[in-house]
């Protein structure tokens, strides 16, 4: 019997303090056009700077490990153009934000 008081007690609890939840009011962070669009670039940038240094450290890595086997130079070589490629997608990101810009009709 006192366990069901128990238990009656705190539903009762948790039921009054769910209906007193007030709600939340969510902000955006960016006020204009221009400020999503180098939010959009600074997060480009981050993504392919982080894949830029994965591709070229694995690259140094395989070069490392190929002990003088040419199949595995070669893909050493071929992670570290991938790499130079994400490090030249990175850099004309600032570009294409700019170009976005300019279609959307931001400043």
């Amino acid at each position: 019997m006192l366990l069901i008081g128990w238990l009656v007690a705190t539903g009762v609890l948790l039921m009054s303090s769910v209906a007193r939840a007030e709600t939340v009011q969510i902000v955006a962070l960016a006020r204009t056009v221009d400020d999503v669009l180098n939010n959009i670039r600074n997060w480009i940038l981050g993504l392919l700077g982080l894949v830029t240094v994965v591709f070229v450290t694995i690259g140094g890595l395989r070069y490392l490990m190929a002990g003088g086997d040419p199949g595995e130079i070669e893909k050493a070589k071929g992670a570290f153009k991938a790499g130079l490629i994400g490090f030249g997608l990175a850099a004309l990101a600032p570009l294409v934000v700019e170009i976005l810009k300019g279609i959307v009709g931001g400043v």
